[in-house]
């Protein structure tokens, strides 16, 4: 149900009625805030996404949700810096919302490919709308709905205790932060029509623990069959040496530090605050000396699988994808991407691409670090301190380019055949994205040149 006025429609939407606000760009709506989920908090925290509570009269969405909680970035770290950290951000237990960048609004018939965009930060921090994220009107001018989410994190989205599972109607407890993705995908499937999307064209893309999310969503019987086409930004590739965390062990590590502070019930734990609880996981660390991590669990219900062995079986979505990394990132996925886009040539008619970006950000010598893409995927240079250049906004819109004709396509170059091919034993090439200070570079290689992790000064 649509009602106007016709630029910027009232939705009828799960939960009630919705509208808009009008961005910059001519003919794009943005939707801040839209609730996917009930608040995970009281009695909800450490459970599955529920349904949506509804809202009375229309909501308008034109200010972003809470982000999940996180402790809060230090402005003067490297990424406090760069992504001019300011602490003004809320962090809220109430965070399952997501925003949608659309030029379509209320046109059901136009079918728009929609891509979901799931952020990083080691599954302990970040959110949807940091500053170098804020572009999706780059895309949603190139005819592709942008719908980016925000899910929990850390103790909150990744906690698993035997007492959790013991309640949990599948007998599992952990990979809240993965549930709330699927939520959000499900939420698309059965309300993007009214933003005038294709429920059936879902892309998936994210970057860092955001494309670790990307290959376990890929990887779950709960959302692989859901998904279209999937873009994986410095989340590695097929990787044999990372076991994954199973079950029986988070849970085991998550109970001896409720016992070592004498909590022994859910309602119990359900009564601390995130700071009592972040306080807790700190004095257990500084005491037994045994660091808690919280990610991802193969839990059997969720996860059978790690994505490398889940990818090798044939059991991940058989779709395209797109693998990619930065020359200053981390670690060297050249192999690990390498890999995993020739097992799929093997085991899939459908293409798997791969990429390299190798432009050193201006402004300092830290070269093209981990996240530093992301100023160009979202072509989000507005936001930013740095000095860009021409070359660079040359190639940002090369790459948006590139991101949403895959999206729309499956194909990076658009519907016909380009200077990107896919990757294959025959073809083993991976385009490398460079500028210098007056034109972007586009080159395919065999032997794209990691120069070392950045060390961020």
């Amino acid at each position: 149900m649509i009602s106007c006025s016709e630029s910027n429609p009232t939705l009828s939407i799960e939960g009630g009625q919705v509208k808009g606000v009008a961005t910059q760009t001519e003919g794009i709506i943005a939707y801040k805030g839209i609730p996917f989920a009930a608040p995970p908090v009281g009695d909800l925290r450490w459970k599955k996404p529920q349904p949506i509570v509804p809202w009375e009269g229309v909501k308008t969405a034109d200010t972003y949700g809470a982000a999940a909680w996180q402790t809060a970035w230090d402005p003067q770290s490297f990424y406090g810096r760069e992504w001019r950290a300011s602490g003004t951000v809320p962090f809220n237990e109430d965070c399952l919302y997501l925003n949608v960048w659309t030029p379509a609004a209320g046109k059901k018939d136009k079918k728009l490919p929609v891509a979901m965009w799931i952020h990083g930060g080691g599954y302990r921090e970040g959110f949807a709308y940091e500053p170098e994220m804020d572009g999706g009107e780059a895309w949603a001018s190139r005819d592709v709905i942008l719908v980016s989410v925000t899910y929990r994190l850390g103790i909150m989205g990744f906690f698993s205790h035997p007492l959790l599972s013991a309640e949990d109607p599948d007998g599992v407890s952990g990979n809240y932060g993965l549930l709330d993705q699927i939520a959000a995908l499900k939420w698309i499937r059965n309300n993007i029509e009214q933003f005038g999307g294709d429920p059936d064209n879902i892309t998936i893309f994210g970057q860092s623990a955001g494309a670790g999310s990307v290959q376990s969503l890929c990887a779950s019987p709960l959302s692989r069959n859901l998904i279209k086409k999937a873009i994986s930004m410095s989340g590695g590739g097929l990787n044999m040496t990372r076991p994954g965390i199973l079950l029986d062990t988070a849970q085991l590590e998550n109970q001896k530090l409720m016992d070592y502070f004498e909590i022994t019930s859910p309602e119990a734990m359900r009564m601390l605050s995130f700071d009592s609880l972040r306080e807790m996981a700190e004095d257990y660390s500084a005491t037994t000396r045994k660091r808690i991590s919280w990610s991802p669990v193969i839990d059997g219900y969720l996860l059978k699988n790690t994505f490398s062995k889940a990818a090798i079986e044939g059991e991940i979505s058989d779709i395209p994808f797109m693998f990619g990394y930065t020359a200053n990132d981390m670690n060297d996925a050249t192999k690990a991407i390498a890999d995993f886009c020739a097992l799929r040539a093997e085991k899939s008619d459908k293409p798997a691409y791969a990429y390299l970006f190798a432009r050193p950000l201006p402004g300092d010598e830290n070269g093209a670090f981990h996240s530093s893409d992301l100023w160009y995927v979202f072509n989000s240079f507005s936001h930013s301190w740095r000095p860009f250049t021409a070359g660079d906004q040359e190639l940002s819109q090369g790459i948006v380019d590139y991101w949403t004709n895959f999206a729309k396509y499956g194909n990076p170059n658009g519907k016909d055949k380009g200077l990107w091919t896919p990757y294959t034993l025959d073809n083993p090439k991976f385009m490398v994205f460079n500028a210098d200070d007056d034109k972007a570079k586009f080159e395919m290689t065999e032997t794209p040149e990691f120069r070392g992790p950045s060390e961020m000064k």
